[in-house]
């Protein structure tokens, strides 16, 4: 997933793109420099359009969700996201094949409920802590687990106490993916109890 905040690394590439583009038109090509010129601008702009970074909440119709909540989610994604970055890329320089899947699980975890937060704002409240506190945290002990366990002569006990505190972190990651997706089954129940209602005034049944 492209990260959920702008930089300008669609400008860097659309530029290096269209200069070599217009390099290759009007030396190895013979195009008039005018016409390498034009349709290397078009290119530009085109690669600015496609290669920008999505927007949080990208595709929502935010008028119809409270200014409230989006506030709220956006300040928990802010804090959330560099922390699964940083977990992701921690799973990635891990070389023990066991921890670096027990921290991949972490990350895909992380990433799924920031997406779904970002696709509900409403749901936020549910995983404030998770994305404040837990991801942040499981960030810094898998940095910390990888750092250690690069050294020429690791420290066993230690690198066996953080590995049990990653394990600990999956049944906490867990809990609040579960937790979030108990959120919206409460909606759920209320739907069914509507229908049911319904379904009794109307057929009486």
């Amino acid at each position: 997933m492209r990260g959920l905040f702008g930089n300008d690394w669609n400008w860097i590439v659309a530029g290096l793109v269209s200069a070599a583009l217009l390099v290759g038109l009007s030396t190895l090509t013979h195009f008039p420099f005018l016409v390498s010129v034009v349709i290397s601008a078009l290119v530009f702009a085109g690669l600015i359009f496609v290669l920008a970074p999505r927007q949080l909440f990208e595709g929502l119709d935010l008028r119809s969700i409270g200014g409230g909540q989006v506030a709220f989610a956006r300040e928990l994604l802010a804090q959330a996201q560099p922390a699964a970055d940083r977990l992701a890329a921690a799973a990635g320089s891990i070389a023990d094949k066991d921890m670096k899947a027990k921290v991949k699980n972490l990350s895909d975890i992380a990433t799924d409920v920031i997406s779904k937060v970002e696709a509900k704002p409403a749901s936020a409240a549910s995983v404030r802590r998770f994305l404040t506190y837990y991801v942040p945290q499981a960030a810094e002990v898998a940095e910390g687990y990888a750092t250690l366990a690069d050294r020429r002569a690791p420290s066993q006990q230690r690198l066996a106490t953080i590995g049990a505190v990653i394990t600990k972190l999956q049944d906490a990651f867990v809990h609040y993916a579960d937790s979030q997706a108990d959120s919206e089954l409460g909606t759920l129940d209320v739907d069914l109890r509507l229908i049911q209602e319904s379904l009794k005034e109307d057929i009486g049944r």
